[in-house]
């Protein structure tokens, strides 16, 4: 007896976009649900991204921290062994450290993180916020200054902030 399974039809697509300024990185295409291949056409292969913290995470497993153990105080060299070792098409820069209920680190100290970052990574960067709106506007707005000369993106963007964050962006 066969298996009838339910599909679901889809008009449109996900846009395209390349992260890199070759376009050698392209995300979008699809016409399905991510592994539905069978609903519509999915033209490339998942992309990994390994998220790297701008610290030293205290709160993370023992099994976490094992594969970088020797990197781990040191985003530079965490985000180069991440491409380098573990083969990540993309990294995400997480600046963690910028939330002001946590370590509240200053924008220009998390952009230079940014930017030495971005120096020594070939794969797209994606630099990412505390999530805290007023903060992200102020380190965002660094971090495409100090890296106006690389393709980088940052985030979050959210209803508070996007015109900001959107004209730094276009600025650098």
């Amino acid at each position: 007896m066969a298996i009838d399974v339910p599909k679901v039809s889809y008009n449109g697509t996900i846009r395209e976009i390349a992260l890199d300024k070759d376009a050698k990185v392209v995300v979008g295409g699809e016409s399905a649900y991510p592994f539905y291949g069978f609903e519509g056409a999915i033209p490339r292969e998942p992309l990994i991204a390994i998220q790297v913290l701008d610290y030293a995470p205290d709160d993370w497993a023992e099994a976490l921290v094992e594969p970088y153990k020797d990197v781990i105080n040191d985003p530079v060299a965490w985000a180069k062994k991440a491409q380098d070792v573990y083969k990540a098409d993309i990294i995400h820069l997480w600046l963690k450290s910028t939330d002001p209920n946590g370590l509240n680190r200053g924008a220009e100290e998390a952009a230079e993180i940014a930017r030495k970052v971005s120096d020594v990574v070939n794969v797209p960067l994606i630099v990412w916020g505390s999530s805290n709106e007023e903060k992200d506007v102020e380190v965002l707005r660094k971090v495409a200054e100090v890296c106006g000369d690389k393709q980088i993106l940052i985030g979050p963007v959210a209803e508070g902030n996007h015109k900001q964050l959107g004209a730094a962006a276009l600025a650098y």
